[in-house]
């Protein structure tokens, strides 16, 4: 019986211990997350400011910020419902609303400054707008990612082009046409392209094509000569019917649809989203693979990489990246692609998300999210400084309110 009582206490000891080595462990841990910095932000609910003419938007698939911190967005008219589109009927049924022209922008206080877009001479405007870029020349660049049906149900992919314009909608120059693009090795004509990037320091046009194709491809960015393409891993890209991703499965050898972004950075890596397979991957200039992280795992159906937007430090120490399956936008380490926090929940108020698609940051370090499905609209996070992170998901980013 001493014998038995000595065990016991010996062992409940242990468990004490144990207990509190493991609380420890976790007090330790809340530590050193607590040390770790990140961008802080709050939405603001009061921006952008009401659109005049009774103008409203619909899909909102694409946002860049200028120059002069003024923020652009593309939208898809089409997307509205014939409840959103009164005035507009013929004759009019109601007194609003009325679609918005497809490019709008902002300035800082959310004024609009700028709209045009849509079908004129000279080039063919999507059929369903994907994606906006302002370059370093103050050109503005777009995509699209719309199908278009030729007989017995074939479905093409129409949309096998970008566009480039002046800020004021001057035509510039379109790279490929549609319905025309023979696959993924075909340098002439792209396949739903769905995000561009232009690289200053060589004047390149960086294309994640995207929605038809499984690759990125570089074309001189004044004349549109093709300059070279990769698929996943830097291999040849492969157009073979791949099955349904399975979180559980070996990875992907080639990018699934949509290979959604391809963001440089200042220091030449490319990061490319590859949605539909959860994951970064990122790439020298010339196509050289690098690394990747898989965000969210089990993430199915949209998938969880959408687009992804750089801290404006020198630096870049930090990835934006919109997730809008678990809407959310996660924080990352660039070096490390490390998920430090994330920000967000599904719903229509400031600060919700319904399928977040795109995003970007201004020179203050604010960022601009877009929304696509009924979502429906663009959304400005005021960057409060830097601070400890306290949670992994810190929800919504309401602004505080004073005392």
């Amino acid at each position: 019986m001493k014998r038995n009582l000595c065990v016991g206490a010996a062992f409940l000891a242990l468990i004490a211990a144990l207990g509190f080595g493991s609380r420890a462990l976790e007090k330790k841990a809340v530590v050193e997350a607590a040390t770790v910095q990140v961008p802080l932000f709050e939405v603001d609910p009061m921006w952008p400011k009401p659109l005049p003419n009774h103008w409203v938007i619909g899909q909102t698939i694409g946002v860049s910020v200028d120059a002069q911190d003024h923020v652009w967005i593309i939208h898809r008219a089409g997307s509205l419902e014939p409840k959103e589109t009164y005035s507009a009927q013929n004759p009019p049924a109601a007194e609003c609303c009325t679609p918005a022209p497809p490019i709008l922008a902002f300035d800082q206080e959310g004024n609009l400054v700028q709209h045009w877009g849509g079908a004129g001479q000279g080039y063919d405007w999507p059929m369903s707008n994907h994606g906006i870029t302002v370059d370093y020349k103050g050109n503005v660049w777009i995509g699209g990612n719309g199908n278009a049906y030729a007989g017995l149900g074939a479905k093409l992919q129409h949309d096998d082009m970008v566009l480039k314009f002046t800020m004021d909608g001057k035509f510039l120059m379109q790279i490929g046409h549609p319905d025309q693009s023979k696959g993924s090795n075909d340098t002439e004509n792209l396949k739903g392209p769905a995000k561009m990037f232009v690289d200053p320091g060589a004047n390149e046009l960086y294309v994640a094509d995207g929605y038809g194709n499984k690759r990125v491809i570089v074309f001189d960015a004044d004349t549109g000569k093709y300059k070279r393409h990769w698929g996943a891993y830097g291999h040849v890209p492969d157009d073979t019917d791949v099955p349904k991703y399975d979180p559980d499965a070996p990875v992907d050898q080639q990018f699934r649809n949509p290979v959604h972004c391809a963001q440089l950075a200042n220091d030449g890596l490319l990061y490319v989203c590859d949605r539909a397979n959860d994951r970064i991957q990122v790439f020298k200039k010339d196509g050289t693979f690098v690394k990747e992280q898989i965000i969210e795992k089990k993430t199915l159906g949209d998938g969880s990489v959408w687009d992804i937007a750089f801290s404006r430090d020198p630096q870049q120490k930090f990835i934006f990246l919109t997730d809008g399956a678990n809407e959310k936008v996660h924080i990352l380490l660039r070096d490390t692609l490390q998920t430090l926090t994330s920000f967000g929940d599904g719903g229509r108020q400031p600060g919700q998300f319904y399928a977040v698609h795109s995003i970007t940051t201004d020179s203050k370090g604010n960022i601009y999210t877009t929304e696509t499905y009924r979502g429906q609209r663009v959304q400005k996070f005021v960057y409060k400084g830097m601070g400890p992170v306290t949670k992994d998901d810190q929800g919504v980013l309401w602004p505080k309110l004073s005392k």
